[in-house]
């Protein structure tokens, strides 16, 4: 009973996910105004905003113009819901530290969709992921750990940045320099090369709240391997649409680590015994 009462919570949790996901990236309030189409303008009643079965009783349409409304908004609320599902499930209780953990995978999840569709990470969700990551402890000295955890990946992963961009320019410099003649050895002709984004930082700030040392380190690797094929299939395309968002695959390798860290600690403990 327990889990159903988590399921149609996290829901009702994804449907206001969805507002946020929509308004945060063009700097809207996610409270005023209401819910309304953003095709016709017109305010959504009660019944319109029923998680998953509005959209399913309405087709898929805007109940005023009959607009098509993106699949993605039944696709957050059921994926909000089965994570307050499975977090229930895994753990036996609901707990204030639980809710904590839930909400930080909401901003995941929210960092994640965002990541897909602009291309965008935008700070205040990522450090309310942090922050709730960090309160997801059942002690003050859990907490501790936590934001210690937090701290140490965010550094490292300022440090990987850093590293790689001076690597990935200073490349670019040295290619351009073959070019150089005495018409351009003045102009400043190479780019300056970003290895990876700031929000990419912080949610591994994120990660390492949620999960610890070793888990954290594992979850990487799993997302690099997550996102390889995606990789490999745009490799020869061009430059804008080779950059694929990695927030998506950093939050769903999170999010498998953390359901399964037992069976991965045991089996990391083994190989490295």
């Amino acid at each position: 009973m327990e889990i159903f009462i988590a399921f149609i919570f996290g829901t009702l949790l994804g449907s206001f996910l969805n507002v946020v996901i929509l308004r945060i990236p063009k700097d809207e309030s996610v409270v005023f105004p209401s819910s309304y189409c953003y095709s016709c303008g017109s305010k959504l009643r009660a019944w319109h905003n029923i998680p998953i079965l509005s959209w399913l009783f309405l087709g898929g349409k805007c109940g005023f113009c009959k607009t098509k409304i993106s699949i993605q908004y039944p696709l957050v609320e059921l994926a909000s819901g089965l994570l307050a599902a499975m977090l229930v499930y895994k753990y036996q209780v609901v707990s204030i530290p639980l809710i904590s953990i839930y909400l930080s995978f909401l901003m995941l999840l929210a960092l994640s969709m965002i990541d897909l569709k602009y291309k965008m990470v935008p700070d205040s969700l990522n450090i309310l992921a942090i922050i709730f990551a960090v309160l997801g402890a059942w002690s003050i000295e859990a907490g501790m750990q936590n934001l210690q955890n937090a701290l140490l990946f965010a550094g490292g992963f300022t440090l990987l940045r850093f590293m790689l961009s001076y690597y990935l320019t200073s490349r670019a410099h040295r290619f351009y320099k073959k070019t150089e003649t005495s018409w351009n050895r003045h102009y400043h002709r190479y780019p300056f090369i970003e290895a990876m984004g700031e929000g990419d930082i912080m949610v591994a700030a994120t990660m390492g709240a949620l999960l610890g040392i070793k888990l954290t380190l594992f979850a990487i690797f799993l997302s690099a391997l997550l996102a390889l094929p995606i990789l490999l299939m745009v490799q020869n395309r061009s430059a804008e649409e080779q950059r694929v968002p990695f927030v998506p695959f950093l939050a769903m390798a999170t999010l498998i680590v953390f359901v399964l860290d037992s069976p991965i600690l045991d089996y990391l403990n083994r190989l490295y015994a």
